[in-house]
């Protein structure tokens, strides 16, 4: 074999380079989905708030509500861009952003102890027992707002957190709701009791929440959508709430539910 020929041969042996794509980072890239907010409500209460990053703003959008956003971001030294539509369409994965779209510090929970240092004297919580729907928890947090529920509590797996959906749902009652999210709700629930609190839950059967004793430190307990209250969580509850229908449907909306009994506890706890 002549020289030439081993070279060759030592050459095609040799692992040849790849030449990879170098692709320029976006201005999306590493924007998570629960990194940004969208809707006028919820934008101006997470820039109130002090969590906004940077402002996006459909560049044909005028009004007071336009100003106010403007007026905001400059008080709180907030950058804002210009930008067509499709770009807040692609911000927000399509969704109803009414022309504005907000990066923002991601939301911090709290811990069942802080919620605890943070609640008034015989606080009423609501416990939601994995809940998936975004738009069913964004009401719960509207309502829980509008009926003064001192906090709310979530498990940390295989249920819904906050999410852009729910903000903009809550039409900013996020901002305004304490939450915290905790590893075990059964375990959660023993710590309420040993802390004085009332546990109460949602079943087909149960006292007609009319009956209900809402007074007090207490802990209501809303279940998944589909499945109801979890069977270790019954065991931990005082007593089961049930609110009468006829008709031909069997349950109620998950947030429906919920607000019905908010309202209840709302009235029963000194509502004017």
């Amino acid at each position: 074999m002549s020289r030439s020929e081993k070279f060759m041969k030592k050459r095609n042996n040799q692992p040849k380079k790849v030449e990879k794509a170098v692709r320029k980072p976006s201005e999306n890239q590493g924007l998570a989905s629960d990194e940004f907010v969208f809707g006028m409500h919820a934008t101006i209460e997470a820039i109130q708030q002090g969590r906004g990053n940077k402002l996006f703003i459909q560049d044909s959008l005028k009004g007071e509500k336009v100003q106010q956003l403007k007026d905001l971001a400059a008080e709180q030294h907030l950058p804002i861009k210009w930008v067509p539509k499709a770009k807040l369409d692609s911000l927000s994965n399509q969704a109803v952003h009414q022309g504005v779209v907000l990066t923002i510090t991601p939301y911090e929970y709290l811990s069942l102890e802080q919620l605890l240092a943070k609640a008034p004297a015989n606080p009423f919580f609501l416990v939601l027992d994995s809940l998936e729907d975004p738009h069913n928890f964004g009401s719960i947090l509207r309502t829980a707002d509008a009926t003064g529920v001192d906090g709310v509590i979530i498990p940390k797996h295989r249920a819904v957190g906050i999410t852009p959906i729910v903000v903009k749902t809550s039409t900013g009652a996020v901002e305004h709701v304490p939450i915290a999210r905790v590893t075990n709700l059964q375990q959660t629930l023993s710590q309420l009791k040993a802390q004085g609190f009332w546990i109460f839950g949602t079943d087909m059967q149960g006292v007609n929440y009319r009956q209900w004793n809402a007074t007090g430190s207490i802990a209501l307990i809303i279940g998944n959508e589909g499945k109801g209250m979890a069977q270790g969580l019954k065991k931990e509850v005082d007593q089961m709430l049930t609110i009468p229908m006829t008709g031909h449907v069997q349950s109620l909306n998950a947030s429906v539910a919920a607000s019905l009994l908010m309202y209840e506890a709302f009235y029963q706890r000194g509502a004017q």
